[in-house]
């Protein structure tokens, strides 16, 4: 069991180099100078980041409690859970606290749509400032645990969508550009 999950850890830290160094050569194509490792995995952090914290700020507050069924987390104990963990990533590698590292922080200690939302942005933010101060050594050093925490938040930024089409409400990067 433990061949197989390294395995699959392996092949998507492969593919998300792959289609991290793609980017990276399509914005060269363009005129732009090639990405550093730290830039990629910046890049790949602040995406799915910055698109999970659009619909922690989009989502309405009434609907924070929404589940689909009472077997997975609300919206807003995915985001709360979301957060917890950047921050596992964050202490882990600054060797000091930042934030609340709980695997579910409780709801309870964020009791706003206000305060669930600075926290989540402040985890992304502490992520992304940690990767800038590591400088490419450290995010080639640490790489399976970016990949791996960038991943966890895609993750629960799918399930959230799901939350978004169960109610009829298109997700904030679904709908058209203006």
């Amino acid at each position: 069991m433990k061949i197989s999950r390294r395995m699959a850890l392996l092949l998507s830290s492969a593919v998300f180099l792959v289609a991290a160094c793609s980017q990276s050569f399509a914005k060269q194509a363009q005129g732009k100078p090639p990405s550093t490792p730290a830039a990629i995995v910046l890049e790949a952090w602040n995406d799915v980041g910055n698109r999970t914290i659009a619909m922690a700020e989009d989502w309405p507050e009434s609907k924070y409690g929404y589940r689909p069924n009472d077997k997975v987390r609300t919206f807003q104990q995915v985001l709360l859970h979301v957060a917890g963990s950047n921050y596992s990533l964050v202490n882990a590698l600054r060797g000091q606290k930042l934030g609340n590292e709980e695997n579910d922080p409780s709801v309870a200690a964020f009791k706003t749509k206000e305060q669930t939302v600075e926290f989540l942005n402040k985890s992304v933010a502490d992520g992304a400032a940690t990767i800038q101060q590591e400088g490419d050594a450290g995010a080639l050093m640490h790489l399976r645990g970016w990949i791996g925490y960038t991943e966890h938040m895609g993750e629960h930024y799918g399930l959230l969508v799901g939350y978004y089409r169960n109610n009829g409400v298109v997700p904030p990067e679904s709908r058209p550009k203006k």
